[in-house]
């Protein structure tokens, strides 16, 4: 089951006073303005953007400092601030570049740590002074709360405030004093994260997304498909595993599995040299691009590899859907519709001839099977995989902070879809002998999941099948089509056979009758609920519009992912709902940090407004709010 929020007290009370002290306290937060929510998803490994566009939390940054300093700073005064505290380190390096003279430099050091300041005390009014000082440095939490918290009546405690600044930047602090401001700042522009999925696959830097996001003060994770295989793998799931490979050799990111975390996929690569040969389509995407010959030479031998670990998948598929019926997947038993003598095969009764089709490691009389080789090789890997401890770091989190779908603040967030029939009603699968659809459907598979990652050492259980079948089944809440078509892609040459179908929810979110049911089928009535929904891009080149259902239901994937920038004509979407309302934020391509820096841009094009609402949000509406009301309840009991 999905965990449900919590923030619970760990304070303990042994008088009244303190009682009622605390009871003050938490009737105060109630009425504090409500967090900002920051909504990302399909980041894909792109480290780079998902930075920039989580320090600038999706533009707030400038925003911000527009409504505090707009008419007493110039529009380059507020890019420069903005992108200081985007990038504070690194903008520095460059600013101090400007000054010919140390004393304007120390002027300039004045004038800017008065500003942040100014803005720390603007972003921090929404929070209790406990909630700030949490949030500030230990080196200069003094230092910060003194500046923050300062008297604006003149005197002897203005010489006083003076001094602190004069002192700091004598004694060569006001670097590190800036950069400490300027993280802050970012920590409390953006109250909570929310991660609607696909943090893996495809880009070149998952890891250090997963590191950041370690780091990060609050957020939660919605499972992607992409996410999931990583997840499998760690559960004791080959098929998983061999997904895994498999997407990094495609995408070229095959430095994520062996230097990142460590994995010896040696064995794979003397077993792929020993029985395939090179095919241009299986070389890397982006390869031809490179033209030296040790580019050529790796290109050729991650082709092989590729080879060899898409046949290993489809036998370890196929052994899946032979012991599991249940998944109606039989006709994705593709190598038993093989004719292995004449190179064809027959797919919904039509004949398509193979091509770039290695069957060097098949047994045409039973062509599922797995030779001894094979299965030694696929335990010596799964055990690399399992044994990297920062991999096993990285899901430990995903699991502590994840789930399929998460209920917070009224709007339900998911990755990919609730299944439903073509007539819109809602799919129903079953499951060991008993039938769940809906809400209930989510919450048997993430029993699952999680039950297989308490079992790692079994890989053809129950639940770690489901893992895979979270990944391609056509009921999947994560896969969303009815079949994943990786072996037409690969062999058969037909783009027509190609195609893969959309499930019905992808057509009918568009009405605001299904998802007011989907809402409700998760005990959502009131009128600011809405459905979060990443994993399809937005192809807003084409007109599509990432609004749904009159505004209810929201998708904010429109293609992190450069190989999507094609289709969607973007670089993104993020959400961002404050106190006021949500607001969908368009991002435009992000090219480098460094010119993000060099040039202080935002990289955001539009902000659009999706639900302004009539009285600004308050804590006491929230989900956190809840909780707090919780305590006071309790509280109140114990003070009787």
């Amino acid at each position: 089951m999905p965990k449900p929020f919590k923030r619970a007290s760990s304070k303990q009370f042994h008088t009244e006073d303190e009682i009622i002290a605390e009871l003050i306290n938490l009737e105060a937060i109630l009425d504090l303005p409500k967090g900002t929510e920051h909504f990302v998803s399909d980041l894909h490994g792109e480290y780079f953007s998902f930075q920039h566009i989580l320090r600038n939390a999706s533009g707030s940054v400038r925003v911000k400092l527009h409504d505090l300093f707009d008419g007493r700073l110039t529009q380059p005064d507020i890019s420069k601030l903005s992108t200081l505290i985007i990038y504070p380190e690194e903008k520095l390096s460059l600013i101090q570049e400007e000054f010919d003279s140390l004393e304007l430099l120390q002027d300039w050091y004045g004038i800017t740590i008065y500003r942040l300041i100014e803005f720390l005390e603007f972003v921090a009014s929404k929070y209790t002074r406990s909630k700030v000082r949490k949030a500030l440095p230990t080196r200069f939490a003094y230092i910060i709360e003194e500046l923050l918290y300062k008297s604006n009546i003149g005197g002897d405690k203005q010489a006083y405030y003076k001094a602190i600044l004069d002192n700091l930047i004598e004694l060569g602090q006001a670097d590190d004093m800036i950069v400490a401001l300027s993280y802050v700042i970012q920590q409390l522009i953006v109250d909570h994260l929310h991660v609607v999925g696909d943090i893996y696959d495809r880009g070149p830097y998952p890891d250090k997304i997963m590191e950041t996001l370690i780091h990060y003060h609050s957020l939660d994770i919605q499972w992607g498909n992409h996410d999931m295989i990583w997840m499998g793998t760690m559960s004791g799931s080959l098929v998983c595993m061999a997904n895994v490979i498999r997407i990094c050799a495609r995408y070229n990111n095959l430095d994520i599995i062996e230097d990142q975390y460590g994995i010896n996929l040696r064995p794979l690569f003397n077993f792929a040299e020993q029985y395939y040969q090179d095919q241009a389509v299986f070389r890397p995407k982006g390869s031809e691009k490179n033209t030296s010959s040790s580019d050529l030479a790796e290109a050729i031998q991650v082709s092989k590899l590729h080879q060899a670990i898409t046949m290993l998948q489809f036998k370890l598929e196929a052994a899946i859907i032979k012991r599991r019926p249940e998944f109606q997947m039989e006709h994705r038993l593709l190598l038993d519709r093989i004719n292995y003598s004449e190179n064809t095969i027959s797919i919904d009764g039509e004949t398509y001839p193979l091509e770039d089709f290695n069957a060097t490691t098949i047994n045409p009389l039973e062509p599922t099977s797995l030779t001894s080789e094979e299965e030694e090789l696929l335990n010596k890997l799964l055990h690399s995989f399992q044994n990297s401890e920062k991999l096993r770091r990285h899901i430990d989190f995903l699991y502590e902070k994840g789930s399929l779908y998460h209920i917070y603040n009224d709007n339900l967030l998911l990755h990919g879809c609730i299944p439903l029939n073509k007539d819109k009603t809602f799919a129903s699968l079953t499951l060991e002998g008993r039938s769940y659809h809906g809400r209930a459907l989510l919450d048997q598979f993430e029993s699952y999941v999680r039950a297989s990652y308490q079992n790692p050492e079994t890989t053809d259980d129950f639940a770690t099948d489901i893992v895979w079948y979270l990944w391609t089944g056509s009921y999947s809440s994560l896969f969303g089509k009815q079949d994943m078509r990786t072996f037409e892609r690969y062999y058969i040459h037909d783009k027509g056979v190609h195609k893969e179908e959309k499930n019905t929810y992808y057509q009918a979110r568009e009405s605001l009758e299904t998802v007011t049911s989907i809402l409700n089928e998760f005990g959502l009535t009131g009128p600011d609920s809405h459905i979060i929904n990443g994993h399809t891009p937005v192809e807003e080149i084409n007109g599509e519009c990432p609004i749904k259902a009159e505004g209810k239901l929201i998708v904010i994937d429109g293609g992190f992912s450069h190989p999507y920038h094609k289709t969607t004509g973007i670089n993104g979407y993020t959400l961002l709902y404050n106190s006021y309302g949500m607001q969908l934020v368009t991002h435009q391509h992000f090219e480098t940090k460094e010119e993000a820096i060099k040039n202080e841009l935002d990289v955001l094009s539009t902000m659009r407004i999706v639900d302004r609402v009539l009285e600004r949000k308050r804590v006491r509406d929230t989900s956190v709010g809840e909780q707090i009301l919780e305590q006071i309840a309790g509280l109140k009991k114990k003070l009787k």
